[in-house]
């Protein structure tokens, strides 16, 4: 099923500046969706509140760091 986001404000980083490569996130109640700010219509991930902190950790501890 694929979440309501109609009405979800979605954000992008401020370290990404003007440019048009990057990601939006969005951040409701029930979940976190993350789309390409070049493809908006296209599609979107969608994760869990607890699937979106295990993400943030992995980040965070370099996890999914090209070697």
């Amino acid at each position: 099923m694929r979440p309501d986001l109609a009405n979800a404000s979605w954000h992008k980083s401020s370290l990404s500046g003007d440019g048009p490569s990057c990601v939006e996130v969005a951040i409701t109640d029930d979940v976190i969706a993350v789309r390409d700010t070049k493809n908006r219509a296209g599609g979107m991930l969608v994760f869990r509140p607890d699937e979106w902190e295990a993400f943030i950790g992995g980040v965070r501890l370099g996890e999914f760091d090209l070697r």
